[in-house]
């Protein structure tokens, strides 16, 4: 690879990066990076989109800049992990997995893959392979499918055939498994501290059940002392290459996680990550930083194909690995005929997922109630914001006699003060954010809506309805619970059923 000169070589490096964009159209100096870079994979955000009709012109843009064998990605797993937020939504991973059904799991996973790719979208960042087996898990939750390797895996790639079917490729994540961490990735280092066969039976079983089939995989930035103390799976040859393409065998596109997340950007520079990651065994790096460090990353790329630290053949089974992908997942849009039959599908799938907890009562229509929820919705990053208080009100005030008390910080808040006046208090949880001490123990409603994390029902010693989400058809959903037209039939993946 010496040989190269240093414009083949940063040309090379461009087509083994994906990067974010700024804006909500492809500005004239963007779309001269992309092509002087032969960049070919994107990633799209919920910044990046304003409505369908902006979005489909900016990922036609974006093709016509990139080329045939563009990549334009999209975490569009389900729940709260959305980011084309008008389209059907689907329900959380965990919804499906207390659901059980391996039919709705595939119909919902090819419904979702014909909604993207209508808006010109060739692959999505789904489905989570991680089996959610620490209940204290701040990113994952209800996100993963459950925590029994057998049912959880085969939920997922039910799920990831119907969008195969539908011309969309997945990728799952996040291997070798981010299940049992309390740590989030994007803001720290975490570490999976068990032995190898523990690690076999457990975290590593659904990625390596799915090697077969699964487009893509992306990497984890967890460190997995059992293979290596040292590097976390994203620039670790121990797991990227002896791991998963020795011993699973495994051939298809291997994709890090954002560079960008603390657990790496703060230990390693962006050019030093992405070498790292390609030395380590990984087919494209995701930079995600702003335009410095995406040049970073090109520069240090450029300069490590130029010496020769990477090798020609495996530059060579690189690009063909990203070739394929693409060709056989081609980047258009096509028509979405369908859009009614997934709005029902979606709503029937968030119906199913519904999981009651301590054995909740429905209300009578009109019975007064108080209505206890935080005051403010965030993002933290990876998901949407929940589900405003008025937006909740507003629901409940469909059918019953509500009136709202708000707080900003549970901890801080003191339940005592709650107006004793015989309402119904039902009790609201719109982050995923479990409860801290205080609340626990002092918080005292007669039903509990755990809108988001399924959780935060062990945190609080009430009756409780798990949604697994909020969106429209999950809050419509809640709403037919509590009148008595709909029965939560959902039984949660990860916990123990009802006595």
């Amino acid at each position: 690879m010496k040989a190269e000169n240093q414009d083949s070589a940063r040309q090379i490096a461009g087509n083994l990066i994906m990067i974010r964009m700024p804006g909500t159209s492809l500005d004239a100096d963007s779309a001269r990076f992309l092509r002087d870079n032969h960049i070919r994979a994107i990633c799209l955000f919920r910044q990046n989109m304003d409505n369908p009709a902006q979005l489909m012109q900016f990922t036609a843009d974006l093709r016509a800049a990139m080329g045939p064998h563009a990549l334009i990605a999209i975490d569009q797993e389900g729940g709260a992990v959305v980011r084309a937020t008008w389209l059907p939504s689907p329900p959380a991973a965990m919804a499906l997995g207390a659901a059980n059904d391996m039919d709705l799991a595939r119909s919902v996973g090819a419904a979702v893959a014909r909604g993207v790719r209508s808006l010109g979208f060739n692959w999505n960042f789904a489905p989570v392979l991680d089996l959610n087996n620490n209940l204290d898990n701040p990113v994952i939750a209800e996100r993963s499918f459950g925590a029994d390797p057998k049912q959880a895996t085969a939920l997922a790639l039910a799920w990831m055939e119907g969008s195969l079917a539908e011309g969309v490729a997945c990728c799952v994540k996040h291997a070798p498994g981010h299940g049992d961490t309390h740590v989030d990735s994007h803001l720290a280092l975490p570490q999976v501290d068990k032995d190898r066969s523990e690690l076999e039976a457990l975290e590593f079983s659904p990625f390596r059940q799915a090697a077969a089939s699964a487009p893509a995989m992306m990497t984890a930035h967890i460190v997995y002392p059992a293979l290596d103390p040292v590097y976390p799976a994203s620039l670790s040859r121990a797991i990227l290459t002896d791991l998963m393409r020795t011993q699973w065998q495994y051939d298809g596109v291997i994709i890090t996680d954002g560079l960008d997340m603390q657990a790496i950007a703060a230990r390693y520079g962006a050019g030093d990550a992405a070498v790292r990651a390609l030395l380590a065994g990984a087919d494209m790096v995701m930079t995600l930083g702003d335009r410095p460090a995406q040049e970073a990353s090109l520069d240090a790329l450029a300069e490590a194909i130029s010496a020769g630290r990477i090798t020609s053949a495996e530059l060579a089974l690189r690009r063909a690995r990203l070739d394929a992908l693409a060709e056989r997942y081609p980047c258009k849009q096509v028509n979405y005929s369908t859009e009614t039959e997934d709005l029902a599908l979606m709503r029937s799938a968030w119906q199913r997922g519904l999981t009651s907890y301590r054995n909740p009562q429905h209300l009578e229509r009109g019975a007064r109630v108080r209505l206890v929820v935080r005051a403010d919705v965030v993002s933290d990053g990876v998901s949407e914001a929940g589900v405003p208080a008025e937006q909740l009100l507003a629901l409940l005030e469909r059918e019953f006699d509500v009136a709202l008390t708000t707080f900003l910080d549970a901890e801080a808040f003191d339940w005592s003060s709650l107006p004793q006046d015989e309402r119904c208090v039902i009790l609201a949880s719109t982050t995923r954010l479990r409860y801290g001490a205080k609340a626990r123990a002092s918080f005292q409603p007669d039903l509990h809506l755990a809108l988001w994390n399924p959780f935060q029902a062990l945190d609080i010693d009430a009756p409780a309805l798990m949604s697994y989400g909020f969106a429209p058809a999950a809050l419509e959903a809640v709403l037919s619970w509590l009148c008595g037209q709909l029965d939560a039939t959902g039984s949660n993946p990860c916990l123990a059923p009802n006595a």
